[in-house]
């Protein structure tokens, strides 16, 4: 059985198609999965900010931090239905409803972080309320603490 030089050129065209399509794709899913990265990114932001705000409300509510974080979805201190917070939010990053929490020096809750050990792709540019956030590494750093209005805005050591 001879092959002829046509289906041997054939073969090989097929063949650089075929590692053209591969390679494609490959780079096609490294941006795709950028994309995600950055979306979480958003989320994150937004729901650490809400969280930053809820816990700012109950502690200009009532002098103090938040004991635990399902106070600020139903406070039992009111007759009527008082949240600070719509739901319990899950951590974008992870994907699960646990957060690092931040406690406060009275023993209660004063901010929230994503537990995740992963480092962001965002590095800089972010708004004025979490402009610490430039240049951490991981996550984990970036810490949605809601400091009172006369403190020196120092986190706790």
């Amino acid at each position: 059985m001879t092959v002829s030089r046509q289906q041997g050129f054939t073969y090989l065209a097929m063949l650089l198609g075929v590692a053209m399509i591969g390679a494609t794709l490959a780079l096609t899913g490294m941006a795709w999965q950028t994309v995600v990265q950055r979306e979480k990114e958003a989320e994150l932001l937004f729901v650490g900010g809400e969280f930053r705000r809820a816990i700012k409300q109950y502690y200009a509510s009532y002098g103090q931090y938040p004991r635990q974080i399902a106070d600020l979805l139903k406070d039992p201190r009111f007759p009527g239905m008082r949240r600070f917070l719509r739901k319990l939010y899950f951590d974008p990053i992870t994907g699960k409803k646990e957060w690092g929490l931040v406690s406060a020096p009275d023993g209660g809750i004063m901010g929230v972080y994503s537990s995740s050990g992963d480092a962001p792709l965002k590095t800089s540019g972010f708004a004025s309320a979490e402009i610490d956030f430039e240049g951490k590494v991981h996550y984990s750093e970036w810490q949605f603490v809601a400091l009172p209005r006369n403190s020196a805005n120092k986190l706790p050591q």
